[in-house]
């Protein structure tokens, strides 16, 4: 990446070597950088803990062989954000690639090149820069399209935000619903965030391939001698959620035999450990999910009636990735900047060739799936943008054949309105809502995109 010159960090420079010190600091002042010296691990570990810096360029022999190393850690510590630079003599490069696996950015040997120093810093800061542009805009998209970390504007996530918004300032239990992937926890999450209880603890279990004595133990716990090794009292997961929300995933899996167990403390809130007799009161948000069809669990016998309507005070269906395909640009840009970011790279953009490929893939696997191959598509991205090159066989391969069998897809049937609605939206999106930059690449006026802004409601 080209230096950027109008980048002005804030350089922390760390060396006993006071000369030395004051070299490296008029080198980085020409170009505009602030710079701050000190000249032991002492006084750089309270700077690191009273200042703010992008880059923190430390020797790595001082007082100590391991001064440079230890101001490293520091820096990790109390300033996560910030890169760290080692200097180094050539005898201590095995030391200094060390530094590298400890998190350090890079190191350079001395005697230092000025020219290069220069430019690492920079290349340093700009990696600061970025990483905190790419946790920018994932914010502003998650304000403008999220709710406590569901992202979407589709008609059929409004309706599940609206639900949550309606159901979590009450105790009643609620029923999550959908696919594997659909991000039923985030709802149960949701729930617990927006409710009174927020301030209390949120306690997840899975109900899902446990034997039914370990079920019972692990959700009402026991007390010392209920069974071989219980050599000491434990409390479940419902005493320990008390006066928070419960979310026990994949109760369509829970054992028959156990159901009557789960519905005496729903319908009592008493809690019996196992190997006791006496009950504990707990008061617990209760709230589920299932990616079967209870009710039809029901007709078979296969899961408990009364339970069953317990449960379900009320219900959030979570819809299918491909049924909210509206939603797509929105989540993939949000997993783009947060993948790059993870990564200290530049956003990379996503090519519109991308996008519709991506819109109109089946995502079996929901929006985990789609987050994966998003994950997937940056680590290994070969150039500053998401082209098909970097889209993932599968999908590639599901998209041709689609193609080959004369089909339109999933926009077949898809109002032209919509569509031009979605693109709109997609593109302002993918320029951080530029209307000039995505008046330009949608191929319109900017008061021609002004004007349909505001006739599809936009923001």
């Amino acid at each position: 990446m080209a230096a950027t010159p109008d980048i002005r960090a804030q350089v922390l420079l760390v060396d006993d070597d006071r000369e030395h010190a004051q070299t490296m600091a008029d080198a980085l002042r020409k170009p505009g950088h602030v710079c701050t010296i000190r000249h032991s691990r002492a006084e750089a570990e309270d700077e690191l803990r009273h200042g703010a810096f992008d880059v923190i360029v430390t020797d790595l022999v001082m007082e100590s062989p391991t001064a440079g190393l230890e101001v490293l850690e520091l820096a990790k510590r109390l300033q996560p954000d910030a890169e760290t630079i080692m200097v180094t003599a050539h005898g201590d490069i095995p030391t200094a690639k060390k530094a590298l696996q400890g998190g350090a950015y890079d190191f350079i040997e001395k005697p230092i090149d000025l020219v290069i120093f220069r430019n690492l810093v920079q290349r340093a800061a700009e990696t600061v820069v970025l990483r905190h542009a790419n946790e920018r805009l994932g914010a502003q998209l998650d304000a403008a399209y999220g709710f406590e970390g569901i992202i979407g504007d589709s008609p059929a996530m409004r309706t599940v935000v609206a639900l949550i918004r309606q159901v979590a300032p009450s105790t009643i239990p609620v029923l999550v619903r959908g696919e594997s992937g659909t991000g039923k926890e985030l709802v149960a999450a949701a729930i617990h965030k927006a409710s009174r209880r927020a301030d209390r603890r949120y306690v997840t279990f899975n109900a899902a391939g446990q034997a039914e004595s370990l079920l019972e133990d692990q959700l009402f716990g026991h007390v010392r001698g209920a069974f071989t090794g219980a050599d000491r009292d434990r409390e479940g997961v419902f005493e320990y959620a008390d006066r928070g929300t419960l979310f026990l995933d994949e109760i369509g899996d829970m054992p028959l035999a156990m159901q009557p167990k789960l519905l005496r403390v729903l319908e009592t809130g008493d809690v019996v450990r196992l190997g006791s007799n006496e009950q504990r009161r707990t008061d617990v948000r209760f709230v589920s999910a299932t990616n079967r069809d209870l009710g039809q669990m029901v007709r078979e016998g296969r899961f408990r009636e009364d339970l069953y309507y317990r449960i379900r005070g009320a219900e959030i269906v979570v819809p299918p990735l491909r049924e909210r395909r509206e939603d797509i640009p929105l989540l993939v840009n949000h997993a783009v900047g947060k993948y790059a970011a993870e990564l200290g790279r530049p956003r990379p953009e996503v090519s519109q060739p991308v996008m519709m490929r991506l819109v109109g893939y089946e995502w079996p696997g929901n929006v985990r799936e789609l987050f994966n191959t998003v994950h997937r598509m940056v680590v290994t991205a070969q150039g500053t943008s998401l082209e098909l090159r970097d889209v993932p066989p599968e999908v590639r391969a599901s998209d041709d054949a689609a193609e080959q069998a004369g089909s339109v897809g999933s926009l077949a049937g898809v109002g032209l309105d919509r569509l031009e609605r979605e693109a709109i939206r997609q593109t302002l999106a993918m320029t951080a809502g530029n209307r000039e930059q995505a008046a330009q690449m949608l191929g319109i006026g900017e008061r021609t995109l002004y004007r349909k802004l505001k006739e599809y409601g936009l923001r």
